[in-house]
């Protein structure tokens, strides 16, 4: 399920991407499988990373010697990389876990080269309200959500670290319900027909993308859409200078 689209992220040849937070690897993955690139993830969790490493087996094409893929365990807050090493960046679903999130803006800013791309994904404001508000344990999970962002505060904040904004948009309107389901219903979802009804749904959505919910999905993602996706450029300035 990628939140990140793409098209509006176009790879080429011979690029190195980073991938923070990468979780299990959806987005690193795809990153690889996209292009000729060295896609890298990084993530707290080694049991997240002994995941997304199983995952990508079955792609890795070892006969191309312009793809390669990394994971490492790293604090996003403290990259083990040089300054202007990456071309790309991919930061999903991430920034509402950490405290310090600014931090992690300003390493992006340091390791992403002048011009490099910058995409990064978090909760919509008011569907992951409703969220907070149906249940109490939703966000109060070890290593769970612990701010709510407003799309347009974020992007003024990623704007101060020497970014320019490109575009925006909506992902994952037929997952909002289903969270709210779940919040709803939070002590009793392992027991819930309708969840799992739902989460079946979902789960032949994403196999087969039939062009209905395909087609639903794209309509009420600006309504729906439970998160929002922004896309930035870094600026040619001098850095070292500016700080």
């Amino acid at each position: 399920m990628l939140t990140i689209d793409f098209k509006y992220f176009p790879l080429q040849t011979g690029e190195r991407v980073l991938d923070i937070g990468c979780g299990e690897g959806r987005h690193v993955i795809n990153a690889y499988l996209q292009g000729d690139v060295t896609a890298i993830g990084i993530d707290l969790n080694p049991a997240d990373l002994r995941v997304a490493r199983e995952r990508f087996a079955p792609f890795a094409q070892l006969e191309n010697p312009q793809k390669i893929f990394s994971l490492q365990v790293a604090d996003a807050t403290r990259l083990p990389f040089l300054d202007n090493s990456f071309d790309k960046i991919i930061c999903s679903e991430v920034l509402e876990h950490i405290h310090n999130y600014e931090a992690v803006l300003g390493e992006i800013r340091r390791v992403l080269k002048p011009h490099g791309l910058l995409a990064i994904s978090v909760p919509r404001y008011w569907p992951e309200k409703i969220c907070w508000q149906l249940s109490r344990a939703y966000h109060e999970v070890e290593g769970g959500h612990i701010r709510i962002f407003k799309a347009a505060h974020l992007r003024r904040v990623v704007e101060t670290h020497n970014m320019q904004f490109l575009h925006r948009h909506w992902a994952h309107a037929l997952h909002s319900p289903f969270w709210w389901l779940k919040c709803l219903l939070w002590d009793k979802q392992d027991d819930s027909r309708l969840i799992k009804l739902y989460h079946r749904l979902l789960v032949w959505d994403l196999m087969q993308r039939p062009w209905l919910t395909r087609t639903l999905e794209k309509c009420l993602n600006p309504l729906l859409g439970k998160s929002v996706v922004m896309y930035f450029q870094q600026r040619a300035t001098d850095k070292a200078t500016e700080s």
